[in-house]
């Protein structure tokens, strides 16, 4: 996979995974955004019918945890209640997945902007496969750890509608831990991306504290409207510390924050947010987002002409594009159209991964919508060459 382990220390468990041979190159300036992703994480994404989701448990179009033992029966019946697609390579598509991985791999591959990850993986195939995905994206993993063990896997089930239903198996993964985190590691970068994790928020809140002393910028993201229904007072707790300066939630998340009410303002769950936050987002699916900086609020449609296949990673798609606004300075609105775009240009395929032909969808939504163009002049031009190529070979793996 083109990823080798490099032992500084033995026997210790714990190793960097080595992409470059460092005498060989000069030293890579550090990334303008990291991503914090605790466990390496590889999603298992099929489009399948009504009665699967019916027959698994926990809340249809929700994410809810699940034993290594439930996945493989999951995965095992997911054959049965395929739903074919002729515009899908295969119907299963295997890939690097977790929100955080999403996000840094779109603003890497589709925007040109310098990232990393910080996490463990595996030394299984899965940890191969995830380290390959990522390399082959831009990825900087000179931060993420290899440990001997299982890396973490996720089922995503897709109706016919194209909403997903996540069953992730995180109990037997490698992780890191508190006490694995080095003030190395965030030196000289920009920006930490967290997603909200109440059984992790020992590792969140050392990373967080790290990453403010070394002036770095955090964005949150809300997990699931589980995670916000269940742990909300934690979440709050969070946020009060005032060390989360963007945050980003969907209508269902926002929903349970204020309450959980059927009928609820978008718009209060956004002030909310602004309370703490420097900047704050709540996406709306079709109807757009809402976004709240300092006193300005705006509202932006969502990016036409979208066909929804998959909804996947469109909230993690989206971020990146904002993101990617705020690195190149650009107003609140802009973020936001720019997000819609990206966000818009991964629904359009199955799993959380933009193929190269609708990165240029995104561009020429982009340009005509007289956006800032991502600078694709080095890593993200051979990126998108290559994969359109290969279709990707190596990093997509059909399961059927």
């Amino acid at each position: 996979m083109g990823a080798d382990a490099e032992h500084r220390t033995p026997p210790s468990p714990l190793r960097r995974i080595d992409i470059t041979d460092s005498s060989a190159t000069p030293p890579t300036p550090p990334p303008t955004v990291l991503g914090l992703q605790l466990s390496a994480l590889i999603d298992h994404v099929a489009r399948v019918d009504w009665s699967l989701l019916d027959r698994i448990p926990g809340d249809r179009g929700g994410s809810q945890q699940v034993s290594i033992e439930e996945l493989n029966h999951i995965l095992a019946e997911v054959n049965a209640h395929i739903l074919h697609s002729r515009d899908d390579l295969s119907p299963v598509r295997t890939i690097a997945g977790g929100s955080v991985a999403n996000t840094i791999r779109g603003l890497s591959a589709g925007f040109g902007i310098s990232t990393g990850i910080i996490g463990a993986c595996g030394d299984d195939s899965q940890g191969h496969l995830f380290v390959s995905n990522m390399s082959f994206s831009g990825v900087d993993l000179t931060r993420l750890r290899t440990k001997k063990g299982h890396t973490a896997q996720c089922a995503c089930l897709v109706d016919a509608s194209g909403n997903r239903t996540m069953r992730p198996c995180l109990s037997s993964a490698v992780k890191l831990q508190a006490n694995d985190f080095k003030k190395e590691d965030f030196k000289g970068s920009k920006w930490l991306v967290v997603r909200y994790a109440r059984q992790n928020m020992e590792q969140i809140l050392e990373a967080i504290r790290i990453a403010k002393q070394e002036g770095l910028l955090v964005s949150l993201d809300l997990a699931s409207f589980e995670m916000v229904r269940d742990y909300r007072l934690q979440l709050i707790d969070l946020l009060e510390t005032g060390n989360i300066d963007l945050c980003f939630a969907n209508e269902d998340e926002a929903r349970e924050l204020i309450g959980g009410e059927l009928t609820f303002d978008p718009e209060e769950a956004l002030g909310f947010l602004g309370e703490y936050c420097k900047w704050a987002v709540v996406t709306l699916a079709s109807k757009g987002c809402i976004a709240k900086h300092g006193k300005q609020v705006v509202e932006v449609a969502a990016t036409g002409e979208s066909k929804a296949v998959d909804a996947t990673g469109a909230g993690d798609l989206f971020a990146s594009g904002f993101l990617y606004g705020l690195v190149k300075g650009l107003p609140l609105e802009e973020c936001c159209k720019v997000g819609a775009c990206s966000g818009g240009s991964v629904v359009r395929a199955l799993g959380g991964e933009v193929r190269p032909e609708n990165w240029q969808w995104m561009y020429k939504q982009m340009h005509a919508s007289r956006l800032v163009l991502p600078d694709l002049s080095n890593s993200t031009e051979e990126f998108t060459t290559q994969a359109s190529k290969k279709e990707k070979q190596d990093c997509w793996t059909d399961c059927c």
